[in-house]
């Protein structure tokens, strides 16, 4: 990976997005990496809007922003000794500017919601535009009012599939970074889809079995690229599989979903539990997109 490539956060001046930058700080210092704080404008008329017939500009970045970018940078450095932080502004939609910046990103960090966001949506249109579209990892920065937590675990949700291999990688990563354990969590189908299975003939000690080696395989995996790192298995039943890490990541300091399942459909950029978890966890979320 290109040693230049930095750790983004989108900043509009929200307490939300101030708190993501908190996790950002402390994820480029893990990372020994710069910092870039980018704030995406628009004209207050619309982005490209002609206003006279010879003029089509692109508009000027506002001061107000600028400052506001400013003092969070000088106050992120006096609070993370030795970061490195730039900042920069964009004309465009803060989503897109975000998801275009992500092709040279480390990694993007997205509060829960903006200045522009609706008191009743769990996770903004910003947010949810950067986790499915982004060409890098994504971290979802929820729930917004709570301190970053520091000594709880790393949960991955794990389900056999390609996707969650890569969400294991990056966990494994994130845990050793941090020095705290890695907790594996397969989620048991629910009671009905379970006795479906055993109409067709695969009996419920021989799911159990396959859940175990999915377990026991991704344990494997993990600890051959880290051996010194504490790692657990943790098999839930829950009524579903979002419903399962949901309820796990209230025991987590952050939990990373693939960008889609087994079940998942191939022209999902963000399968439904993915989707799932970065509206409800109690934790952080760290969506594994693979770095393109």
């Amino acid at each position: 990976m290109p040693m230049n490539r930095q750790v983004v956060v989108g900043v509009d001046g929200s307490p939300s997005s101030l708190v993501a930058a908190e996790h950002a700080a402390r994820a480029a210092l893990l990372r020994s990496r710069p910092l870039l704080l980018l704030h995406g404008y628009l004209h207050p008329l619309g982005y490209g809007v002609s206003l006279n017939p010879y003029d089509i500009g692109v508009p000027a970045p506002p001061e107000e922003a600028q400052r506001m970018l400013e003092t969070t940078a000088a106050d992120l450095t006096d609070r993370w000794p030795g970061l490195v932080v730039d900042v920069r502004q964009v004309a465009g939609g803060p989503g897109i500017t975000l998801v275009e910046e992500s092709r040279q990103a480390e990694l993007v960090v997205v509060g829960s919601r903006g200045l522009g966001g609706f008191a009743g949506l769990l996770l903004g249109s910003v947010g949810t535009q950067v986790a499915a579209h982004a060409h890098c990892p994504v971290l979802v920065v929820r729930p917004d009012e709570e301190p970053i937590p520091v000594d709880a675990p790393v949960l991955v949700g794990v389900d056999g599939s390609e996707s969650a291999r890569l969400a294991t990688e990056y966990g494994a990563d994130e845990a050793a970074r941090r020095d705290v354990p890695l907790v594996l969590v397969h989620v048991d189908p629910p009671a009905a889809d379970r006795a479906a299975l055993e109409e067709i003939g695969e009996s419920q000690a021989a799911y159990r079995a396959e859940a175990v080696r999915l377990l026991a395989d991704a344990s494997a995996g993990v600890r051959a690229g880290h051996p010194d790192l504490v790692v657990r298995e943790h098999p839930v039943r829950a009524a579903g599989a979002a419903q399962g890490l949901i309820e796990a990541s209230g025991t987590g300091s952050l939990l990373v979903v693939g960008t889609r399942g087994r079940a998942g459909f191939a022209g999902l950029l963000l399968g439904s539990v993915s989707q799932a978890a970065i509206q409800h966890a109690r934790c952080p979320v760290l969506v594994a997109h693979p770095v393109s």
